[in-house]
């Protein structure tokens, strides 16, 4: 199959049965994986789509300075899509992201501005603010903003909820997403809703975000608000692109939890992915009880593992945070998955030995 350019190989993301991870939980569970994406992330579908929506508004044209905060893969993919056609890119991101993204980003030829994690949005230095100045003091820049641009929304409403439409046959019961910009959830969320309003959409929440606290109350709780390590999920505010009427549960993970589980992934599914898929996939183990038989769920995998390889799946890392050899809990226990993952080999080679002594 032939292509104009990168760009063009956007989307159509598989999905993959969990098999293996998910043998104790009742329902079919699939996972949507966004890594098949040329930047390696859903990120591509929204840098692509507001990109294009912003030049058909007149608002860029070749040559300006597109300027985005983002925890990294936004950046990435925003960073390739200007190398296509002809911007020049300016990003501010969390001192949280890893050397692996920054370095990422600096390859794709964008301009990287570092801001500390632990501050106020509203404070100068914040990444959020800094974007907006630099909007104010650059000519002929645009800060695309994906928080509030719902653009980010509309991106996930035309391509990936009718995706997982066409790909589950309509037989989707269950769609579970991180909670961050909004967009990748709440645009998916509203495309299954209209298809289907029994669709239950799961959001999955970093404890020191205000976001499950928000859609329970309607309360910004700034007490809520403390350093995390897990990145793509959480908010320190409240995106525009999120649409609260639309999810049905919130599910707070820990960040030790989430990086076993993303470990877990590689192990017995051979998926390296993402820190925050390792939060989705926990959160569908914290509903299993709520599944059935007939259910089907599908998770959404943001991103690749090779942009973590600094951090969960570096062995010192994880000593570092805690999470290595023994603080775990045993649901979350590395030890454990290689366990179940010799277990599920050994049975296999039963299963083939006596499928070829039968066909013998």
């Amino acid at each position: 199959m032939r292509y104009e350019n990168v760009l063009a190989t956007i989307g159509n993301t598989p999905l993959i049965e969990l098999s293996r991870i998910c043998h104790d939980i009742p329902a079919k569970v699939y996972g949507k994986v966004e890594a098949y994406n040329p930047g390696n992330s859903a990120k591509d579908r929204i840098a692509l789509y507001m990109v294009e929506q912003a030049e058909k508004d007149g608002l860029i044209k070749p040559g300006d300075t597109i300027i985005e905060a983002t925890s990294g893969n936004t950046g990435y993919s925003l960073a390739m899509v200007c190398s296509l056609k002809g911007y020049h890119c300016v990003l501010t991101v969390s001192s949280k992201a890893s050397q692996e993204k920054l370095a990422l980003l600096r390859s794709m030829g964008a301009e990287v501005i570092v801001c500390p994690a632990n501050v106020e949005p509203e404070d100068p230095r914040s990444y959020y603010s800094r974007a907006e100045q630099l909007a104010k003091d650059i000519p002929n820049s645009f800060y695309l903003g994906q928080n509030f641009n719902l653009d980010n929304s509309a991106a996930h409403y035309h391509t990936t909820g009718p995706e997982i439409w066409r790909d589950t046959e309509g037989q989707v019961t269950h769609y579970v997403c991180c909670a961050g910009t909004g967009g990748t959830l709440s645009g998916t969320a509203q495309y299954l809703k209209d298809q289907n309003p029994d669709v239950r959409i799961v959001a999955v929440d970093a404890y020191g975000s205000v976001l499950k606290k928000y859609w329970e109350t309607g309360l910004f709780d700034k007490d809520e608000i403390y350093p995390y390590k897990v990145e793509g999920l959480g908010k320190n505010i409240i995106p525009g692109n999120i649409d609260f009427d639309v999810i049905d549960e919130f599910i707070k993970v820990t960040d030790r939890s989430s990086a076993h589980r993303a470990r877990q992934l590689a192990l017995v599914e051979g998926l390296l992915l993402g820190y925050s898929s390792g939060a989705a996939i926990q959160a569908v183990f914290r509903m299993k009880n709520e599944l059935k038989p007939t259910d089907m769920v599908v998770v959404l995998f943001p991103d690749h593992g090779s942009r973590y390889l600094g951090k969960i799946y570096n062995d010192e890392w994880m000593k570092q945070q805690g999470f290595m050899p023994n603080t775990a809990a045993p649901e979350d226990s590395y030890a454990r998955y290689r366990k179940i993952y010799r277990a599920y080999r050994m049975k296999y080679k039963r299963y083939l030995r006596q499928t070829l002594r039968n066909l013998s």
